[in-house]
């Protein structure tokens, strides 16, 4: 397990902004009453927490300020949690984002999981131009380009249930960064998901991956747990279990997957959530009738450009060169039921053969409705 490096002179304060008389208090009653929900005027919504960091003497070494996006602020559902080192936010979930299964989309969820990690970033002023960029990494062309994303899914939200989303992220050596989330149902409290991701630093214009200097560090690990704070327990963990490559011939396949323009980011380079899309692709129909998603590992190898075609590949997982189905051994040490599945899977460039991105998918048997 590793052990952050935060620099033990550097101490975390919060003060409390001014608020707007006019904002509209939160849409969402507190949990297990039954007031009524609506908007009030004047408003007595808790005002947004910004952070300042100084030294041991007091002294101000960065203080946050609102910026250019103050007026999302005002509406957006999502702040600093008390100590300053995570954040959370609420998400409705639209009728726009659920699938056949009448509940959100993976897809939905990595879009969330992506707005939330882009929102803390913004509110400790960062990320005013690019995904969670800090000013050092502007100033040297630098981005955040994902590595790693592990996503387990217990239960889908539904269309209009509210989301709670908490994130936060800590250093992962001198390469990289992590960043994890746990998902809840705001309605009960209960969690419904868990993630975490690993980030690494290229260069925007050689496209070169880059270690993260000291500057870089010192920037982003202030507002950072002190200690490691995972949302996956490592131990038995699929989130770091390597995944094999594909060999040929896969069992299922769908080959000559074209980016849209839509599929792009601010990056120049196809979004990590698009991925997930094309892996889920080449899954055989009857797991996807019979089966729904538990969790999902990508990692992510070269980039994809918007004139790239894409094939994917997908065989069930063999372990000695027996299918990985009946005797699945589950992250708490339990023997996962035989109706459940686990394949691998493989995105290739269809000219060169070159790999994009590796996958390992569990499913699980639907519930009978």
């Amino acid at each position: 397990m590793f052990k952050l490096s935060c620099h033990g002179t550097n101490r975390v304060h919060f003060f409390t902004q001014c608020g707007f008389s006019d904002r509209p208090t939160s849409i969402f009653p507190s949990r297990n009453t039954n007031t009524a929900v609506g908007f009030h005027s004047p408003a007595k919504r808790a005002s947004p927490v910004l952070a300042v960091v100084s030294d041991r003497n007091g002294a101000v070494l960065n203080r946050v300020e609102p910026g250019s996006g103050i007026l999302a602020d005002r509406f957006r559902l999502g702040s600093l949690t008390e100590d300053g080192l995570s954040y959370k936010e609420k998400f409705i979930v639209r009728s726009y984002e659920v699938g056949i299964n009448k509940t959100a989309t993976v897809e939905t969820i990595a879009n969330l999981l992506q707005e939330v990690g882009c929102n803390h970033a913004q509110s400790v002023g960062y990320s005013t131009d690019g995904f969670a960029t800090t000013p050092t990494m502007r100033k040297l062309h630098l981005i955040w380009v994902t590595a790693r994303m592990h996503i387990e899914i217990y239960k889908y939200p539904a269309w209009s249930d509210v989301v709670e989303i908490e994130t936060w992220c800590q250093g992962e050596g001198r390469v990289g960064t992590r960043r994890d989330f746990i998902l809840k149902d705001f309605a009960t409290d209960q969690v419904i998901g868990r993630a975490t991701s690993k980030w690494v630093m290229m260069n925007q214009d050689t496209r070169r991956l880059q270690k993260v200097s000291d500057d870089v560090r010192e920037e982003y690990l202030v507002f950072c747990p002190r200690e490691p704070r995972l949302a996956i327990p490592e131990e038995n963990s699929n989130s770091l279990k390597k995944i094999p490559k594909l060999e040929d011939p896969a069992q299922y396949s769908k080959v000559g997957l074209v980016p849209r323009r839509a599929d792009l980011d601010m990056n120049q380079h196809v979004n990590n959530v698009t991925y997930i899309g094309w892996v889920l692709e080449s899954i055989p129909q009857e797991i996807i009738d019979s089966h729904e998603l538990q969790s999902i590992t990508l990692d992510y190898r070269r980039e994809c450009q918007q004139n790239d075609i894409v094939d994917s590949l997908t065989s069930v997982e063999q372990i000695d060169g027996v299918e990985v189905i009946p005797e699945l051994k589950g992250r708490n040490g339990s023997t996962i039921a035989k109706e459940d599945k686990q394949f691998l899977h493989l995105l290739r460039l269809s000219s060169e053969g070159l790999e994009i991105n590796r996958a390992r998918t569990e499913w699980r048997k639907k519930a009978p409705r």
